[in-house]
């Protein structure tokens, strides 16, 4: 269900008031992946530092009674938090599968998953593999091709 134009305009104005006093204080408005995948891996940990500090002071304020939208701001910083160590998580996995990239052996998480039966499987080569009693026993006896008239 959409808002009214007038309704819609003014929580619209309501946000944007949100974002520029986040702007104001200091503190963090919400995250991108996006903009966090282009950042270097001491930016990200840099991040993770002040999200980690803020949420520190957050909490403090809980304990003491603070503001109402300090309490509602916690979850806010903590899905942040979460979404910058997805994304260190996911360049550390991602620089290990390219140095492993073309190896014998790769470590058990970098592996494809797929099902154990389909990891336990035999390859085609060596499904394809013949016993020499039985490659003996295909030259002696080897398929007969007949022609048939019409």
């Amino acid at each position: 269900p959409r808002l009214p134009e007038k309704r819609r305009a003014k929580h619209n104005d309501e946000r944007r008031d949100d974002r520029r006093q986040d702007a104001r204080t200091g503190t963090m408005s919400r995250l991108r992946v996006s903009d966090l995948r282009s950042k270097s891996k001491q930016e990200l940990l840099n991040q993770l530092k002040d999200l980690k500090s803020e949420l520190a002071l957050l909490r403090v304020a809980k304990v003491t009674g603070g503001a109402p939208n300090k309490l509602s701001k916690i979850k806010m910083v903590r899905l942040s938090i979460a979404r910058v160590l997805t994304v260190i998580s996911h360049n550390q996995r991602a620089a290990l599968q390219k140095a492993y990239e073309g190896k014998q052996h790769k470590p058990l998480d970098l592996r494809v998953k797929k099902t154990r039966a389909i990891r336990k499987a035999l390859t085609k080569a060596q499904k394809n593999l013949k016993t020499v009693k039985q490659q003996k026993k295909d030259a002696q006896f080897s398929l007969r091709k007949y022609a048939v008239k019409a």
